[in-house]
């Protein structure tokens, strides 16, 4: 069972149970929308976007083709995501560009992801960034253009670049990608 408000126009039946739309929200018909999603109130989800289970996706924020969001992410108030790298008026690529944000990764309120790029797992992008490059998994990325600070772990904790927690002291090591405590 979805809660589909009814001042929203959803054309797409591809949206899972549990799923919250919003108000003033669209959503085309061919955007797939997994379970257990919240979208949230003024919203545009174009056709060719893949979006996941436990999603968050907050007030304002337009998903373009060619976006894909994998399980857990949260997506800020605000953020825009883009999917040509030369727009014209009127004038489409024959494709566009792909952009991937996978399981359990955070874009803060405001910022600019650009066409063609991947946020790795659990990532952490910091409001207002704009985010011009692929990043890995567990790495914390601010500014304008966004540029790498530090690390996260599993549970939210954030590290500087020396992989310390700056409140308890409490230092960490890479494992793989995956920041783990000594």
């Amino acid at each position: 069972m979805n809660n589909i408000h009814p001042l929203s126009d959803v054309q797409s039946s591809n949206i899972g149970n549990n799923t919250l739309v919003w108000q003033f929200t669209v959503i085309l018909s061919q955007a797939q929308i997994g379970n257990n999603c919240n979208i949230n109130c003024n919203c545009f989800i174009e056709n060719d976007v893949e979006i996941g289970n436990n999603v968050t996706v907050k007030s304002g924020v337009q998903i373009w083709d060619g976006v894909k969001i994998e399980d857990d992410v949260f997506v800020g108030p605000n953020v825009t995501f883009t999917n040509d790298l030369v727009p014209r008026s009127k004038v489409y690529p024959k494709e566009f560009k792909k952009t991937i944000l996978n399981k359990g990764c955070s874009i803060g309120a405001n910022s600019t992801i650009v066409a063609g790029i991947e946020i790795g797992n659990k990532a952490f992008v910091g409001a207002g960034s704009v985010l011009t490059k692929s990043i890995n998994p567990y790495t914390v990325w601010y500014g304008n253009p966004a540029r790498h600070k530090g690390f996260i772990t599993e549970e939210g904790i954030l590290l500087d670049l020396d992989l310390k927690d700056k409140n308890t002291g409490s230092q960490y090591y890479l494992e793989g990608f995956k920041p783990v405590k000594k």
